[in-house]
């Protein structure tokens, strides 16, 4: 718990290289509202692997603030659900079946039993070495049992007419992001990466989903609409925490030119004419029972 303070953010103190985003309320509402985003975009469902009515062990790899963990919780009474992260976040009320620690994934694993189901969700930027992740995620998996990842890549793009290109503010702004990160070893592009990851691991029965989701209110689709318009508003309210740190550490820019940036940023962000979006990768595999 002995946290980072900087240019107005609270940012974690364990493995500080580890993660260049903030730890700190505002961020906790940004990332509680992207499980909302996540979970509508899957038509309301916390998970696609199919689990049964009744697992037992669930591990939830980097759960951020817990509330997916917390939601499972109440979902599968019958489960005992663990989740870790490098900040101790998450809330002490939660379901007497959910219980919360401080690890960092990329270390050697030391779990006593291994776990009916392994979720990992929202870790793009955040490890430097996802293969071995998903060897320790085999490891880990009883016979039989199901791994589900759900991550991004960085890269914006627009439907057929919309006017966002290659090269615009917004475009540049994330390509600097994930050149800077790269700088310290961490990957900014897992999502199309973990169908192969996965089956390179060992599993078998994978499926892999590609879900669009909008950034804007641009869709005529009701559903698509309510999404793209909880995802513009998760960006423009917290640019400069996802800018503030990785730009200042790997390009050395100051907080004020960092404002600057991110006024030109919300005006492209909210030019509907843009039409962008950006891609949501769910990929969920089993081990084989003779494993």
């Amino acid at each position: 718990m002995n946290y980072r303070f900087e240019h107005g953010r609270r940012y974690h103190g364990f493995k500080d290289e580890s993660y260049f985003f903030p730890n700190d309320d505002q961020e906790s509402d940004r990332l509680d509202m992207y499980h909302h985003i996540m979970v509508m975009r899957m038509d309301n469902q916390l998970h696609l692997a199919p689990i049964g009515p009744n697992p037992q062990r669930i591990l939830d790899l980097g759960t951020g603030t817990g509330i997916w963990a917390i939601d499972m919780g109440d979902k599968y009474p019958s489960a005992e659900i663990l989740g870790n992260d490098l900040s101790p976040i998450q809330p002490s009320l939660v379901p007497p079946n959910v219980k919360f620690e401080v690890d960092d994934v990329e270390n050697t694993w030391v779990y006593s039993s291994k776990f009916d189901y392994i979720h990992s969700r929202y870790m793009t930027c955040s490890l430097k070495d996802w293969p071995k992740l998903m060897r320790q995620a085999y490891q880990f998996t009883k016979p039989g049992g199901w791994v589900e990842f759900q991550d991004f890549d960085l890269i914006f793009y627009t439907s057929s007419n919309g006017e966002f290109k290659k090269g615009d503010p917004i475009d540049a702004w994330i390509s600097r992001i994930a050149s800077g990160l790269e700088k310290f070893g961490l990957e900014p592009h897992p999502g199309p990466k973990l169908e192969n990851w996965v089956k390179e691991a060992g599993f078998i029965n994978i499926e892999a989903k590609t879900l669009p989701i909008p950034t804007g209110t641009w869709p005529k689709d009701k559903k698509l609409k309510e999404i793209g318009a909880f995802d513009l508003i998760q960006f423009l309210d917290n640019l400069e925490g996802l800018t503030l740190r990785i730009y200042a550490a790997a390009y050395g820019w100051t907080p004020e030119e960092v404002k600057v940036l991110c006024a030109q940023l919300r005006k492209d962000f909210n030019n509907p004419k843009n039409r962008i979006q950006h891609n949501f990768y769910i990929v969920y595999g089993q081990k084989p029972l003779d494993a």
